[in-house]
């Protein structure tokens, strides 16, 4: 059985918009370094309880020009 793009697409578009955002995510993923190892349990949990807490407004965010800013100073 051939599928085609083109039946791929129609049969997506008619998927609940969260499902369509969860197989995007998922496409977009398999391009973006297919030569990057899995995260491990442990990675993947630390990024869970990061999220929560992110999530939950008990850390604070800090803007990505600072960070960087910061860090370059470090490196001097």
């Amino acid at each position: 059985m051939i599928i085609t793009a083109e039946k791929v697409v129609s049969e997506a578009l008619e998927l609940p918009p969260s499902v369509r955002a969860f197989v995007a995510e998922k496409l977009i993923e398999s391009l973006d370094a297919p030569d990057v190892p899995r995260l491990s349990a442990k990675w993947k949990t630390e990024l869970r309880r990061r999220c929560a807490e992110v999530d939950r407004g008990t850390v604070s965010l800090c803007a990505t020009e600072s960070v960087f800013k910061r860090a370059y100073a470090a490196l001097v």
